[in-house]
């Protein structure tokens, strides 16, 4: 053989050889953990800290581990009484969505190192978070599967499960809540959290997963919660169609139109939170009616109608009755600055887009993301390598692929309003931005209405607004405020010592 043939076949082994071992290397471990210690200030008071990051498997019937989920548990350290300390539990969502967008931006002792009003400015990091809930109660960030570093796991027979499996298991809404609702269970009991106050906090899709977690946990699980957080809220279940998604569209429009003095100048130079209720009171009582009139309204009406969605939105009377009253979300983000040539962001009105032509009826893109994309991505990865000193050689997914999505059978508000029913104690608050065109913030006011229609619990029910889109606390002031709205939520809904949990005759 001659020599140049050797090199090739050494070539080739150590190629192999470094296949074999990349692929070793990326296998995620079924169930360790990590902890580390910490130090931080939350309002000016210093405390320790411990971060446990790790993975702990999810089982079938039969006690086979069937994924793993990575998550992160903060805990504060030198305790008196744990059972006494509430216990946080929190998801984000997508479906598909890492845990990381409230972890390093919101409730988490660290944040991104990002300007006051959440734009990224390198170098890309954390910094610490001067808001965090981390003095008032411990938190865990999940991860589901195939986000973060969570993952599907082969079979008792070593073989990956079938897409058609996988998404029986794991990949739609009662799935999910299914399988996350066994892994809490399994979390609580391992970390002996059993007696604690229990609050879960979800976002966007993970208002979804948060609201059939409440009755499914309850159940289920035999495992009651003091409350759920909802932040920038999907639908849970409950349908906004037709004429009601169209009218409740335009508070949000308002707004944002309002952020870009878009506005005439007497409701300009007004405070945007004084006028959205003349504006909300409109929507309900005028515009509503009129869009479910179709095409049957009076000409005069119609005219009327437009003039003043055009007074409250920014654009022209022409556009508003060309859409026939009915303006889609992505057409307000491409015409509200089309005289400027800019576009505004999907889950952020605030953030400016730039496309290649003025002309057309949607963006190119969505300015937000990119920029959130931009400083979470280095920065999750950088804090959990080397500050929680978590080591792996998987990715960390973003975004996972979950699709195709079972959607069907949703009933989760309507479990989240009988969880409440069955269970005193549990509360429900919801956080929305203003500027959020996504999970606009009067949908989310609408969905709260329509959770409990007797009106019964409405006392149990509460909305916090904010001057930011849909991850609020990006913004420095939002960042403050909507932390201490989780603080007071919190204290306000642990019941007095030896209360117990029963409605009184009236």
């Amino acid at each position: 053989m001659k020599f140049s043939h050797y090199i090739k076949l050494f070539s080739l082994l150590l190629l192999l050889s470094t296949s074999v071992h990349a692929e070793f290397e990326r296998k995620i471990a079924i169930d360790e953990s990590i902890t580390t210690s910490h130090s931080t200030s939350v309002k000016g008071k210093k405390f320790d800290y411990t971060a446990t990051t790790g993975t702990q498997p999810v089982w079938d019937e039969e006690g086979n581990p069937t994924a793993t989920l990575f998550y992160t548990y903060y805990q504060r350290s030198k305790v008196k009484d744990r059972a006494a300390r509430p216990l946080l539990i929190s998801f984000n969502g997508g479906p598909g969505s890492a845990s990381v967008w409230m972890h390093i931006a919101y409730t988490g002792p660290k944040v991104l190192n990002v300007d006051s009003e959440g734009y990224p400015l390198q170098p890309y990091g954390v910094k610490p978070n001067d808001y965090s809930i981390l003095d008032t109660a411990d938190i865990v960030f999940v991860n589901p599967v195939n986000t973060g570093y969570s993952r599907v796991l082969p079979n008792k027979e070593g073989k990956m499960p079938s897409k058609a499996e996988q998404k029986s298991m794991f990949f739609g809404v009662n799935a999910d809540i299914k399988y996350l609702a066994d892994w809490v269970n399994t979390f609580v009991t391992r970390n002996n959290r059993w007696q604690s106050p229990k609050y879960l906090i979800g976002e966007s899709y993970g208002t979804t997963r948060v609201a059939g977690l409440a009755l499914e946990l309850q159940a289920r699980q035999w495992m009651y919660l003091n409350g759920v957080i909802l932040v920038s809220p999907t639908e849970i279940g409950i349908k906004r169609e037709g004429p009601v998604e169209a009218a409740n569209r335009l508070p949000y429009f308002a707004a944002t139109a309002w952020y870009h003095k878009a506005l005439a100048e007497d409701l300009q130079n007004r405070d945007l939170l004084e006028i959205l209720p003349e504006i909300e009171k409109f929507t309900v009582e005028k515009y509503l009616p009129a869009l479910a009139k179709g095409g049957f309204i009076e000409a005069q009406e119609k005219q009327n109608i437009a003039k003043q969605v055009s007074r409250y939105s920014g654009l022209s009377v022409q556009e508003v009755l060309r859409n026939n009253l009915d303006i889609e979300a992505s057409y307000f983000w491409k015409e509200i600055l089309r005289d400027r040539e800019q576009t505004v962001g999907r889950l952020d009105s605030r953030y400016l887009g730039i496309d290649e032509k003025v002309t057309g009826s949607r963006p190119d893109y969505n300015a937000e993301l990119t920029s959130w994309l931009h400083s979470f991505t280095p920065a999750i990865n950088y804090y959990l390598r080397e500050e929680l000193n978590y080591k792996t050689d998987i990715k960390y997914n973003m975004f996972g692929n979950v699709h195709p999505w079972d959607r069907s059978n949703n009933r989760t508000g309507e479990n989240l309003r009988l969880a409440m029913a069955q269970n005193p104690y549990l509360n429900v608050m919801v956080q929305s931005g203003y500027y959020d065109g996504a999970t606009n913030y009067f949908d989310a006011k609408y969905t709260l209405w329509q959770l409990d229609p007797s009106g019964k619990m409405k006392d149990r029910l509460s909305f916090k607004g904010y001057k930011s889109g849909h991850m609020m606390y990006l913004r420095y002031e939002d960042l403050k405020a909507s932390n201490q709205d989780i603080r007071e939520f919190m204290q306000a809904t642990l019941p007095d010592k030896g209360t117990p949990a029963k409605y009184h005759s009236k």
